[in-house]
């Protein structure tokens, strides 16, 4: 599956605490999946965790943050998004997150940006072929696909 995270879920991601954000940036940051990014969505992850608030949450240094940022960036697929975005939504940061799920011919994204479930904008992105889930119902997917298929050795 090739999916792109959305900054709100990655900053759920970090090393050093079990959570569905963090299973599923390992789950697609290897084979046969493929996490899809853009260079702007790594700024904003980066900018969103200096956050004081998110600091207090996720433990992380400076030197931490962008280690974190490096193993993301290394896991994963980096895509130059059309712009405009081949969807509008009332929100330049979504239209980012789905530009580069359609540069990156991706199957998903994963969010909790409630303003991406609305059902236009789902709509619109199912021409695509995409697909919008949370963390926790894209781990559950993951997981499925992972099961072995009846009749299968």
């Amino acid at each position: 599956m090739r999916v792109v995270i959305d900054s709100n879920v990655l900053a759920r991601a970090t090393p050093g605490k079990s959570s569905a954000a963090r299973e599923v940036l390992l789950l697609l940051t290897s084979a046969p999946h493929t996490l899809i990014t853009a260079i702007a969505l790594l700024t904003e992850l980066a900018r969103i965790l200096q956050y004081p608030r998110l600091r207090a949450l996720h433990g992380l240094d400076d030197a931490g943050i962008q280690g974190f940022l490096h193993s993301v960036q290394t896991g994963a697929l980096i895509v130059a998004p059309a712009s405009p975005a081949p969807i509008q939504t009332q929100d330049p940061d979504d239209d980012l997150v789905i530009a580069t799920a359609v540069a990156g011919q991706g199957d998903a994204i994963c969010t909790r940006d409630r303003h991406l479930f609305h059902p236009s904008i789902k709509a619109g992105c199912a021409a695509y072929g995409l697909r919008i889930f949370n963390e926790v119902d894209l781990l559950r997917e993951l997981r499925a696909l992972a099961l072995p298929q009846p009749g299968t050795p």
